[in-house]
């Protein structure tokens, strides 16, 4: 139980103090760079059939390579070099800082005056058009960001951690980034990648909704609006098309008291007050807040309790 308590702190604390290493080094990018050679192989016939087992396969065999790793760590190495490969495996998994530094970004370029700047900053963690966004609807954008990333960037594979150990949370950012390369409804990719997007949708339904709770916490914590944030959630967490992605929106724009717009989809929360860096900054706060609410309120206590029901022993033969 200590390794991986030790882990959760060791992945959470490497990633607030450093952030995420260049792509050229992270592992998430090399998964990046193999699902993107796969995918013109899933094309012409059977689509649908071989985008399942694509995604269903590489869940399945990154999840079997990190948990032999783990075994192995133990098996050769003790109880010490488990709870540094857990904890160096978690890191990999989250994105803290990452986020942060993205939003920072924008911030900074708005706060600059540079607006295409900031839309430029924008188009990287973000799927809709930016070349045209005005300031508030570059704002919006970026607050949404926060709010989502909050789910599939920290609260998730800190909960499949939690569950499966490392093996969970990387299987997690498979999942998360097979949906994110090939999730998409256009005719190209809606057949190929229906099954990534089902399995992204399946595995953040718990993790956005105690997400969403947390943050209401964080929120009466920070003094922002947790009244309106518990409103706007009941409200609007049904006007996004995810089914998940609406809850720590919502959430997030009712505890701002501001709109989260995204044209011609959706429009979150009331425009009592307009979106600013500020805001932003507000958001960041939010998110941080409810990534240690969950480590202490979720995480540790599950994996205390799956330890003393024997589940680590029985899966990696901790003593």
């Amino acid at each position: 139980m200590l390794a991986f308590l030790a882990a959760l702190a060791t992945g959470i604390g490497a990633d607030w103090l450093f952030g995420d290493p260049p792509n050229k080094y992270h592992p998430v990018a090399w998964l990046g760079r193999l699902i993107d050679y796969w995918v013109p192989l899933l094309k012409g016939g059977a689509e649908k059939a071989k985008g399942a087992t694509f995604a269903v396969s590489l869940v399945i065999t990154v999840a079997l390579a990190i948990h032999f790793m783990m075994f192995a760590s133990m098996f050769f190495a003790g109880i010490v070099a488990l709870a540094v490969t857990s904890g160096l495996i978690l890191k990999i998994t989250i994105a803290l800082r990452g986020m942060e530094c993205h939003a920072r970004a924008i911030m900074s370029c708005l706060e600059n005056d540079n607006l295409p700047g900031a839309r430029q900053n924008l188009s990287m963690i973000v799927r809709r058009r930016t070349d045209d966004l005005d300031e508030q609807h570059i704002l919006s954008a970026t607050i949404e960001c926060v709010s989502e990333s909050t789910v599939d960037g920290i609260t998730a594979p800190l909960l499949y951690y939690s569950l499966f150990g490392p093996a969970g949370a990387f299987a997690y950012r498979t999942i998360n980034t097979l949906d994110s390369m090939l999730g998409y409804k256009d005719d190209y990719f809606r057949e190929i990648g229906w099954m990534s997007a089902r399995l992204d949708t399946l595995a953040n339904y718990v993790p956005a909704r105690i997400t969403a709770f947390l943050m209401i916490v964080s929120a009466k914590m920070l003094g922002a609006d947790w009244k309106n944030s518990l409103s706007i959630l009941q409200r609007d967490h049904t006007k996004t098309f995810s089914p998940n992605a609406g809850y720590p929106m919502a959430t997030m724009a009712g505890a701002l008291r501001v709109r989260l717009e995204k044209i011609d989809h959706y429009s979150l929360g009331d425009e009592q007050e307009q979106a600013s860096v500020q805001k932003c900054r507000a958001a960041i706060s939010i998110m941080k807040l409810t990534t240690l609410l969950f480590c202490f309120c979720v995480s540790a206590p599950i994996i205390s309790i799956l330890y003393v029901a024997g589940w680590w022993r029985l899966v990696l033969g901790i003593p």
